[in-house]
């Protein structure tokens, strides 16, 4: 009846934007992330007749409003998929991140891939990393591929069976650094992807996308280090694009991002260093680049005037022990 997990956040290396159906969230076109750590959202469940009503909590506050409906269906959808007897009990759920939300970093990729490991577990379903990925989706699509971690895709469909996350095999992780550039820049990506197909750059986005995705995985399976992140680099200028062009023109980026923009770059082209930026919907940077070179990059991003950390490639979601429980 009760358990925690543990899932990563994702970075989006070619990004989904828009969904052609908000109660499931399935997505236009397949997407690709990598999980970042150590990084981290830390979630407990548990069904009980001893609770009045179903209670979420994220960082000690409790929720309500839309951010309650987003949890519901990822605890309805498991509910759904249970013959637990146990999960007509309320349930409370409690979810603490270790770093900054609602700034462009995935918190909500990794607090609904915690949630639904979690909740997998609790309402007793023997499901796979695959089935409990298309439990995380309908919180958020990018949750589904934290479930699997590392680099995974999510491909599009309009089922459970089609529509989930898979693992692309890659050697990468052995010598990438992420350098996270926090630029704090309050957000809404819900209203951008609801939004995103009113923009008249998102047939031009959807035509290219296919090629994107299977450059991206080629190059991945590859271990192409240059190759991957450049399409990342250019996936986000793509999404900003979409983004920038639907009817309320939503703008992310602040100076500090397009700082950090021009360093990368200078860094690439001066000093030939493998370094290649990257956004999500948000204005804080990704900056991907090898072991070798992250020392100096790092303190080149931090002189850009932005608080900077350094993080590594995670891996799946995870069920922790009891001693892990929140509360």
């Amino acid at each position: 009846m009760k358990a925690t997990a543990m899932a990563h956040p994702i970075q989006g290396l070619v990004k989904y934007h828009g969904m052609r159906d908000e109660i499931e969230r399935f997505p236009y076109h397949d997407s690709i992330s990598v999980c970042t750590a150590p990084s981290h959202t830390r979630t407990t469940v548990e069904f009980s007749m001893d609770y009045e009503d179903d209670t979420y909590v994220v960082d000690g506050e409790e929720l309500e409003g839309r951010a309650y409906e987003r949890v519901e269906a990822v605890v309805e959808k498991a509910r759904s998929m249970s013959d637990a007897a146990h999960t007509v009990y309320p349930l409370r759920l409690e979810s603490e991140n270790s770093f900054p939300s609602n700034v462009g970093l995935g918190s909500s990729s990794s607090g609904f891939a915690a949630a639904a490991m979690a909740l997998a577990e609790a309402a007793e379903l023997d499901a796979s990393k695959q089935e409990i990925s298309a439990i995380a989706r309908v919180g958020s699509a990018s949750a589904a591929r934290a479930v699997t971690g590392a680099f995974s895709q999510l491909h599009t469909g309009l089922n459970d069976e089609d529509c989930r996350s898979q693992r692309i095999p890659s050697n990468l992780h052995e010598n990438m650094k992420i350098i996270v550039g926090l630029v704090p820049y309050h957000k809404e990506t819900e209203d951008a992807h609801r939004e995103a197909a009113d923009s008249h750059m998102f047939q031009a986005r959807n035509a290219h996308i296919h090629d994107q995705i299977a450059e991206m995985r080629d190059a991945l399976r590859s271990d192409d280090f240059e190759r991957a992140f450049e399409l990342a680099e250019h996936d986000s200028l793509s999404l900003a694009a979409t983004t920038m062009t639907g009817p309320s023109g939503w703008v992310y980026w602040q100076p500090a991002t397009l700082a950090i923009f021009n360093r990368v770059r200078e860094l690439r082209e001066e000093e030939d260093i493998p370094v290649y930026f990257s956004t999500d919907t948000g204005a804080s940077v990704y900056v991907n680049t090898t072991d070798e070179y992250a020392e100096e990059v790092e303190a080149e991003i931090s002189d850009c005037g932005v608080s900077t950390t350094t993080w590594n490639v995670g891996g799946p979601a995870r069920l922790l022990d009891e001693d892990d429980h929140l509360f």
